[in-house]
């Protein structure tokens, strides 16, 4: 992953688009919504649905807008559907890939499913949110890609997206890496700190393909200029491959020791 040369990359922000700031925006659906069908590209490794999209979902990148255009939606009965390649055409809605979770359960996808994650994992829990970076406290593991990962996963994801068959060399799907204990947090404002010590506590976990380093975070026209551009000088040798195997309580289950 090249990390002796490369920093970490917030992958959210303002853009300058009000209407788009980068990163992954997650939609509040709100109470009666009926939801729709939508069509998968990947239907055999997708949960069928119907999924609450409508005329008020917000899309990354904005609708149409080429990219990955992950939708992220949350009803008010603790129910979370995300779509990954979401389009709303003259024909009804259509996705690359989608999946649906409880929030009040701790399953994982099916063995060797993808979700709109190419790792199978939900896309929300890894999300980094400025209301919880302003209120102090991050209590999760963050988000990340990279860009050539090896053809496994380790759990909590379910499902590989690599060409390479070298563990040793390339990181599988679901790979941990925690920032170092001993990475000095002195002279980093407070909100840095709060996010660095999330990243040393819980780590950063591998999500998806994509450019080396990069983490995500909800997109939010809130993100301070001065926060994203110190989370851009951490160095990625700062950190260091966890084995989290010790943590899994049960391999269809994403609740941890």
């Amino acid at each position: 992953m090249g990390a002796s040369t490369r920093k970490l990359h917030p992958d959210f922000g303002p853009s300058g688009d009000p209407k788009n700031p980068y990163g992954i925006p997650v939609t509040i659906v709100p109470a009666g919504q009926t939801p729709v069908p939508v069509k998968f590209t990947y239907a055999d490794e997708s949960d069928k649905g119907p999924y609450p999209l409508g005329p008020n979902t917000l899309i990354e990148g904005g609708a149409g807008s080429g990219g990955d255009m992950h939708a992220i939606m949350v009803t008010a009965d603790c129910q979370l559907f995300e779509t990954w390649d979401t389009l709303d055409t003259s024909s009804g809605w259509t996705a690359g890939s989608g999946a649906h979770w409880s929030l009040s359960s701790d399953a994982l996808r099916p063995t060797t499913w993808t979700s709109a994650d190419a790792a199978g994992l939900p896309i929300l829990p890894g999300l980094l949110r400025y209301d919880e970076v302003k209120s102090g406290h991050v209590d999760h593991a963050i988000r990340f890609t990279t860009n050539v990962t090896s053809d496994s996963y380790l759990w909590p994801a379910r499902h590989e997206a690599g060409s390479q068959p070298n563990e040793n060399l390339y990181p599988p799907m679901g790979a941990r890496f925690r920032l170092k204990a001993s990475f000095n947090l002195g002279g980093y404002s407070a909100q840095a700190q709060t996010v660095l010590k999330a990243m040393q506590t819980y780590g950063l976990v591998l999500a998806d393909n994509g450019s080396p380093w990069y983490f995500q975070g909800t997109a939010d026209n809130a993100w301070p200029d001065a926060l994203i551009a110190a989370l851009k000088t951490i160095p990625a040798s700062a950190f260091e491959a966890v084995n989290t195997s010790g943590l899994e309580i049960n391999a269809n289950s994403g609740a941890a020791r």
